[in-house]
């Protein structure tokens, strides 16, 4: 058999495949509309995102309304996204004399999806997110590693809410 009759199979069967799996109800997240009927993504543009305080509260909202936007307009406002952070710090790698050389900054967020038809709240979520960090002896050094991992940290937790949002939103909007 030669190696064209192989890949002639090998398409076959792939496409076999994706008819099979056509029907057995999988949808991806994006791809089309919600159960209401309305484009994920718009749905998603019209939700406001309430102020955090700080600086990490500021990143993570900014992050969120980009993902939710793609840097346009925002939509219609349907739904307000109510988050409350907590910031902490863990010391690792203590040396003998009781310095730290590596922290881990841990970004803990509870959130609520409120419909303002009704103000009812209609889901409710909480994301982490740890990023580790290096101490150094310069001052500077440290407060750039420390702004990296808040950061890293306010990324990693918007990804989270945004696909906890969307996938309730996919099923319930």
């Amino acid at each position: 058999m030669s190696w064209r009759s192989s890949a002639i199979i090998a398409s076959v069967c792939a496409g076999l495949a994706a008819l099979a799996l056509a029907g057995c109800g999988f949808q991806p997240l994006y791809g089309g509309s919600t159960a209401g009927g309305a484009r994920l993504s718009e749905v998603m543009a019209g939700i406001e995102i309430t102020p955090i305080p700080g600086r990490v509260g500021q990143k993570l909202r900014n992050e969120l309304i980009f993902a939710n936007t793609g840097g346009g307009a925002a939509a219609q406002t349907r739904y307000k996204l109510d988050i409350v952070i907590r910031e902490s710090i863990t010391d690792q790698l203590v040396q003998i004399t009781g310095d730290a050389t590596g922290q881990v900054y841990q970004l803990d967020a509870a959130f609520k999806l409120i419909d303002l038809s009704n103000n009812a709240v209609i889901y409710q979520g909480k994301a982490i997110s740890r990023a580790p960090y290096n101490r150094f002896q310069e001052v500077f050094a440290n407060v750039r590693a420390r702004y990296d991992a808040e950061n890293r940290a306010a990324r990693t937790v918007s990804e989270s809410i945004k696909t906890q949002v969307a996938a309730h939103l996919s099923r319930a909007a």
